[in-house]
C-alpha cells in the first residue's frame, strides 16, 4: 500500500505504483484528506483500508512524506495490523522545520493541514520495532524550504535529512532528488522495490 503526502491524492503514487508492479508487487494508493482531517482520523482510516484488504499476508507499506507520518501513528494507534516491511520517502518523521516556519505566518498557517499540525504537536511515537524499515532521503534542493533559512541542510525542498531519521533505525539512504521527484524516480523505486523483497541488506 502507498500512502501519498500533503495536499496530494492516491494518483500522486500511480508512476511508483506501476514501477512497483513491474517488479512483481501488487498496489493499492488510497486518498485521504491530508488538509482538513486530523491525524488520527485519518491513521483510523489508512487502518481500515489496510485490515479490509488483509489476505491472510502482511501487507507492505510505502510512505511519501506526511504519508509515511501517518504511517507511523496509524501503527502506534493499531499495533496489531498485518503489515510487513515499511518504506518512508522523504517523511519528517522528528517534526517539520518548514511546517513550522508556515504556520508562524498566519496568511500561511492553512497550508500545513491538520494532519501536520498534529504531528507538530505530539510525542512521536517510536518507530514499531515489529517491522523493517528503510528510509529514504533527497538532498536536491528544490521547494519551498529554500526560501525558508530555519530549514537544515542539505534537504530536499522541503524536508531536512535530518528530519527524516529515525531513533534506533540505521541511517536514511540519502539519493539525489528533490521531495516531488522521489515519486518519479527510478533510482527511488528500484531501491523501495529492492527492500521489499529482501529487506535490510
Amino acid at each position: 500500500m502507498l500512502v501519498h503526502g500533503l495536499w496530494m491524492r492516491g494518483i500522486a503514487m500511480a508512476l511508483l505504483a506501476a514501477r512497483l508492479r513491474r517488479h512483481g508487487f501488487r498496489t493499492l494508493s488510497p486518498s485521504y484528506p491530508s488538509v482538513r482531517q486530523g491525524l488520527d482520523d485519518n491513521a483510523d482510516r489508512l487502518a481500515c483500508v489496510l485490515a479490509s484488504r488483509h489476505r491472510g499476508r502482511p501487507s507492505h507499506l510505502v510512505g511519501h512524506s506526511l504519508g509515511g507520518v501517518l504511517i507511523l501513528h496509524m501503527l502506534a494507534r493499531h499495533p496489531g495490523l498485518p503489515v510487513g516491511r515499511i518504506v518512508l520517502l522523504g517523511s519528517p518523521v522528528r517534526g517539520s522545520s518548514l511546517a513550522r516556519c508556515l504556520d508562524r505566518k498566519v496568511a500561511l498557517r492553512w497550508i500545513v493541514g491538520r494532519s501536520m499540525a498534529d504531528w507538530q504537536r505530539q510525542p512521536r511515537p517510536q518507530p514499531p520495532t515489529a517491522h523493517p524499515i528503510a528510509l529514504i532521503a533527497g538532498n536536491f534542493a528544490l521547494g519551498s524550504a529554500c526560501f525558508c533559512r530555519e530549514v537544515p541542510k542539505p534537504h530536499d525542498g522541503v524536508v531536512a535529512v535530518c528530519e527524516t531519521r529515525l531513533d534506533g533505525q540505521p541511517p536514511p539512504q540519502v539519493l539525489a532528488v528533490s521531495h516531488s521527484g522521489m515519486l518519479i524516480s527510478r533510482r527511488v523505486a528500484a531501491r523501495v522495490a529492492a527492500f521489499l523483497r529482501s529487506g535490510p541488506g
